[in-house]
């Protein structure tokens, strides 16, 4: 039978730690592109730390449901690039990147707040803040890391193919159509578990050793 108020308790915990994490994340593609000479974001008002702009209603519903989500991609036009092929990669990997910098924010503050000192009558916030920040490490690394993957469209395929020679990547970007079925394929038959997992695992546990 499940719990209620653990469930409860869990969604008020996940459900903000992934829009910031995923507000972040699109931010930082907007602004990366946007100091590239692309507009796009910020003229659809894009270019903003308001979650509300970001969101998906499919992926946030997915936060609830299976613990997992996404946000809406911010828009980016690559013509307003000066060197398209050198500004896309950067753009594209200014998502991962944020989550990463975020996450080792979150691990910093985890270490240095001195939860101990705190008494037990403010328990009832120390306990959930902990919870929260332990929890918006292992998210952000878990979305940098798989945002990373080279699967159209993720950002990390968005890399591959500014690495590629252009006839190669524009076989490669023909994949895009087949990705959502591909990662879902990955992950559904549990192939990408064991190196997946192992990823986060890793990156968030060095993340905290970094800071003692």
């Amino acid at each position: 039978m499940v719990d209620l108020s653990t469930t409860i308790q869990d969604l008020a915990i996940r459900i903000p730690v992934f829009l910031l994490a995923l507000t972040i994340h699109e931010f930082a593609h907007g602004w990366v592109a946007y100091r590239l000479g692309d507009p796009t974001a910020r003229s659809q008002g894009r270019l903003t730390l308001n979650p509300l702009a970001h969101l998906d209603v499919i992926g946030t519903i997915a936060i609830v449901l299976i613990g997992f989500g996404w946000a809406k991609p911010v828009p980016v036009d690559a013509r307003y690039f000066r060197q398209p092929r050198r500004d896309t990669i950067l753009v594209s990997a200014a998502g991962p990147l944020s989550n990463l910098i975020l996450a080792a924010a979150m691990a910093f503050c985890y270490r240095m707040i001195p939860w101990g000192a705190w008494g037990l009558e403010v328990a009832w916030l120390v306990v959930p803040l902990r919870a929260m920040i332990r929890t918006a490490v292992w998210v952000n690394v878990l979305l940098a890391i798989f945002n990373l993957l080279p699967i159209p469209p993720l950002d990390g395929s968005r890399v591959v193919s500014g690495l590629l020679p252009l006839r190669q990547a524009i076989t490669y970007s023909q994949l895009e159509p087949y990705g959502f079925v591909i990662i879902f394929l990955l992950f559904f038959t549990g192939i990408m578990d064991p190196v997946f997992g192992a990823a986060v695992r890793t990156v968030t546990l060095a993340l905290f050793r970094i800071w003692g």
